[in-house]
């Protein structure tokens, strides 16, 4: 890998990078010679806290105090992945979904990629290159109406917002690029499967099919491993991707049916 990619010398910024495939990603990054700073509320156990920031960026004080790190530990940043998203949305359709709920999905899945762009794109700008990440999802286009509505309104709002600011700042030398993942085998999302294939009475490929059946089934016939979307991201990040911009690359081994 590293004599195809090649991140030497890049100073990069990873949201939720200490789990799944956000710490795929740190640690591929890593791999290839970058320097990465990543953030989640409480630092984890064999993270180099020099390299990490507990804060919590669904409010407006977590996003300033990580941008304020990046400035302080890195100077400039050439790279932002926004993996940071999530949903704690229970069941229950459109009708369970209170405004405290939508706010808190919003909170995660949408501002703080709005506030640490604004934070730290200027820089970007100001050198005339950089790309930023933007880590949507496929229930943007595919919600599962029983418990995903709001997590996919707030990606699909995500992606507009990618789109128009990678028009806005392209012309200045910056990339701005989606990454859409489907069904990652984490080990949140192989929990979930044993607790499915207990519940039915199978086993844990029998669990997998139940989640691949919910999501109207997976043609390649098995999920995204975090490296998979470590390893797509890392190739949009470096120069091998220069005029890569406003563009959604899917990773879902083919879930969403339509062009």
């Amino acid at each position: 890998m590293s004599g195809f990619l090649d991140l030497t010398g890049a100073r990069a910024l990873v949201t939720g990078g200490t789990q799944g495939a956000g710490a795929a990603t740190v640690a591929l990054l890593r791999e290839l010679g970058a320097t990465v700073l990543t953030t989640a509320r409480t630092l984890p156990e064999g993270v180099d806290p020099a390299l990490f920031v507990a804060a919590d960026l669904t409010t407006p004080e977590g996003c300033a105090s990580v941008a304020q790190a990046v400035h302080d530990r890195l100077g400039e940043i050439d790279i932002v992945v926004h993996m940071l998203g999530g949903s704690s949305a229970p069941g229950g359709g459109h009708a369970a979904l209170t405004d405290e709920i939508w706010h808190r999905e919003l909170d995660l899945n949408l501002f703080p990629a709005v506030r640490l762009d604004r934070a730290l794109l200027p820089g970007m700008v100001a050198r005339g290159r950089g790309v930023v990440i933007h880590v949507t999802s496929i229930q943007s286009v595919l919600p599962l109406p029983e418990a995903t509505t709001a997590y996919a309104a707030a990606k699909a709002a995500l992606s507009t917002y990618s789109k128009s600011l990678s028009k806005e700042v392209a012309p200045k030398g910056v990339r701005v690029v989606r990454v859409s993942p489907g069904w990652i085998e984490t080990d949140a999302s192989v929990r979930l499967a044993e607790r499915l294939a207990a519940e039915a009475g199978t086993d844990y490929e029998g669990g997998k099919a139940l989640i691949m059946q919910s999501l109207g089934g997976i043609p390649l016939g098995r999920p995204s491993s975090p490296e998979n979307v470590a390893s797509l991201i890392a190739f949009l990040v470096s120069d091998r991707a220069p005029t890569i911009s406003g563009a959604e690359y899917t990773i879902d081994g083919g879930t969403v049916p339509t062009v």
